[in-house]
């Protein structure tokens, strides 16, 4: 804060919103140099009008933050709390952790999720896939090895979400998938072939024919804006990001068994991309819903895994057929195109006139 109010060095950038104060920052979508108070304000208020313009909640609903402990949920729930307060949502909000049992990361990260449960007074549960499936992700990896291991990760936690969703009586889930997530998804739909996906995954709420819609209110919002580096230009070389900014309290280290050479690739593409057209993050996403296929897409009939009773539109849930894989010591049982006890799982897309069947694919570790 004292380097705002310090005299104007000759030549000293000021800030382009209020012109008064020295410029903290560039903004990586914007190239706008501008001083920290201003840069809250904005970040808030753009993320504020999203919420708005797409009617992500109503008053008195019950809202479950996805909590990992990670830079964008923590943000997420910081931004959320105040706004409730200050804009006066009118909402319930709670923190969701999964423990996926990934010893050296997930317990510290759920440390980090209990402190901000205490910082920021947001009741917190958690929910465990060994108390779910019988198995941690530990385990799991030490019988299949790191191939893989992402797709066991994927489905159960897409499950236990709900699950914890469902122990909360929650109306939504928030998510802090953020505009960068979003834009590697579309391209590895793209690269996959997998076009029917981009709807979904361009949604900012999805769900909502599923046991409990979810929203993204990060969708417009740029990774590197909260909590990343900038290497924007002299002098402002340093963080700037508003998890820094705010001194907020968050863990960093990457998942242990998550490589992701595939979305890897993609994130690095885009980034190549994002240093020539700093645009180039949002130009994708509006390309992944210009590029929605305009077809009549005939969806599987929904109903209940006869298992667990989970939501499925085939006789097991997806989490049920890797389960039941695991537990004869065949963990490839469900994994791959025709593999597993929902291999005729297809989705019928009907386009002039003609039928052409699609199978279902998983967003890597991203719960799109």
């Amino acid at each position: 804060m004292e380097a705002d109010t310090k005299p104007k060095k000759p030549g000293a950038r000021l800030c382009c919103v209020c012109n008064q104060r020295r410029a903290a920052l560039k903004r990586p979508k914007t190239l706008e140099q501008i001083c920290r108070e201003c840069f809250y304000a904005v970040f808030e208020e753009e993320i504020h009008q999203v919420i708005l313009e797409n009617k992500l909640f109503k008053p008195g609903e019950r809202i479950a933050i996805g909590a990992s402990g990670g830079k964008d949920s923590t943000v997420l729930a910081y931004v959320l709390s105040e706004m409730n307060r200050r804009h006066n949502y009118g909402l319930d909000l709670f923190l969701l952790s999964i423990d996926e049992g990934i010893t050296g990361y997930r317990d510290d990260s759920l440390e980090t999720v209990k402190r901000n449960e205490l910082q920021y007074g947001l009741p917190l549960k958690i929910v465990s896939y060994k108390d779910l499936y019988g198995w941690t992700m530990d385990e799991i990896v030490k019988m299949i090895g790191l191939k893989n291991n992402c797709t066991f990760c994927g489905v159960f936690r897409r499950q236990a979400l709900d699950r914890g969703a469902a122990l909360l009586k929650v109306d939504k889930v928030a998510t802090g998938h953020n505009a960068d997530d979003i834009a590697e998804t579309v391209l590895l739909n793209i690269l996959r072939g997998d076009i029917a996906r981009l709807s979904r995954c361009t949604s900012i709420i999805t769900g909502e024919d599923g046991p409990i819609p979810r929203c993204k209110p990060f969708k417009y919002t740029y990774e590197k804006e909260i909590s990343s580096i900038s290497l924007g230009c002299k002098n402002l070389n340093k963080f700037s990001t508003y998890a820094y900014f705010r001194k907020l309290d968050y863990f960093s280290t990457e998942c242990i068994y998550s490589p992701n050479a595939y979305r890897g690739f993609a994130r690095e593409f885009i980034k190549d991309l994002e240093r020539i057209r700093p645009r180039a993050i949002h130009d994708i996403i509006k390309s992944g819903e210009d590029f929605r296929i305009a077809t009549s897409t005939k969806m599987p009939e929904q109903g209940t895994c006869e298992r667990c009773g989970y939501i499925s539109s085939q006789k097991w849930c997806k989490a049920c057929v890797l389960l039941e894989g695991l537990n004869r010591g065949l963990p490839k049982l469900g994994i791959g195109r025709n593999q597993g006890l929902n291999k005729d799982a297809k989705k019928d897309i009907k386009k002039d006139g003609r039928t052409k069947s699609i199978e279902s694919k998983q967003c890597g570790s991203l719960d799109f």
